[in-house]
């Protein structure tokens, strides 16, 4: 791994009734075995102490400013304290608590911009709870987008699951299967490819990135005889993105795409929709996968699963995906040449 940068990881609190406080907690736990840069939590500090008491884990909780963290991060975990206090019970989603996820990731957003984070990493949220309490965007990576553009960015987000095993990347993302054939176009999967083999190249340093390209359709298509949109849509936006220099095949197959030697030809696989990226990735990396956000003009990484409110509070939860996220941002920052 990159030796991290002075600059703090900033790590979002989540939705305080799921497992991510507890993550949050097992990470500092393991920081040492992890190999774990310092990182900030930006959380409710008696919140997260009362949970660590309850479990019987000993967590010191130290309330600090980003530039304090370092100093601080071997004997306790810190914490930049927000103004909305958590009162959420676990494994019990509570809008009421919204303000307080608003709150984190608004925070964490600003704080890297002003370059006082290295990068963000999000806990996990639960969007249907959000929506209770009034908000408005699709989800967490376009909120992120949202906030970048207020401070004068105009990024085009882009969703790569990332592990050592497999890197995939869907084109269209939260929508209904049934929208998808209507939302992709040529330039929605050329755009993608540019900022895919972009970031790879500047954050990941792999020199020339090769794509694979999926199929929509079975068989991408059979020539025509299982649907046109792979020939008239995925066909010329690879030509593009080969025309433009940048290492691209197919349209493939979906169902040949994921087994160990046809992974070996490509750096990131670009899918369709979601369920084509995301069932492989959970098949073959579950607990070691990372939600990485390109395009955006700050690093930001997740665990590549859910609040999990049926087993929060239980102690039972797995940090392996938040330690995974919180090292690949540690590598990206050291790569990245932000000031």
């Amino acid at each position: 791994m990159t030796a991290p940068t002075q600059r703090p990881l900033l790590l979002t609190q989540g939705d305080p009734a799921g497992i991510g406080p507890e993550l949050t907690l097992r990470a500092w736990l393991q920081r040492r075995e992890a190999g774990l840069p310092p990182f900030a939590v930006l959380a409710d500090p008696d919140h997260l102490a009362g949970l660590a008491a309850a479990f019987g884990w000993n967590v010191p909780v130290r309330a600090v400013t980003p530039a304090e963290t370092a100093a601080f991060f071997d004997e306790a975990l810190p914490v930049i304290p927000l103004q909305t206090r958590v009162t959420a019970v676990p494994g019990r989603p509570d809008p009421a608590q919204a303000g307080g996820v608003i709150e984190s990731i608004e925070t964490a957003v600003a704080l890297v911009q002003r370059h006082e984070g290295a990068a963000m990493v999000t806990n996990p949220i639960a969007k249907h709870v959000l929506y209770e309490a009034g908000f408005r965007h699709p989800g967490h990576t376009e909120f992120l987008a949202f906030l970048a553009a207020q401070g004068g960015a105009e990024p085009h987000p882009v969703m790569m699951l990332w592990s050592e095993t497999l890197a995939v990347v869907p084109v269209t993302v939260h929508i209904p299967l049934s929208a998808v054939p209507a939302a992709l176009t040529t330039e929605l999967i050329v755009r993608t490819g540019r900022i895919v083999a972009r970031d790879l190249r500047e954050r990941f340093g792999i020199a020339r990135p090769r794509l694979a390209v999926a199929g929509l359709n079975p068989h991408a298509g059979e020539n025509g005889a299982m649907g046109h949109e792979d020939g008239s849509i995925v066909a010329p936006a690879v030509e593009i993105l080969r025309a433009e220099g940048i290492e691209t095949t197919g349209p493939l197959p979906a169902d040949t795409l994921f087994h160990a030697r046809a992974r070996s030809r490509y750096d990131a696989a670009l899918a369709m929709y979601h369920d084509q990226a995301l069932i492989p990735i959970k098949t073959l990396a579950f607990d070691e996968a990372v939600n990485v956000t390109l395009g955006l003009p700050f690093i930001r990484t997740s665990p590549d699963h859910g609040t999990a409110f049926d087993i929060a509070g239980k102690g039972l939860a797995r940090p392996d995906s938040l330690l995974a996220a919180l090292k690949l941002a540690a590598r990206l920052s050291g790569r990245s040449g932000a000031p």
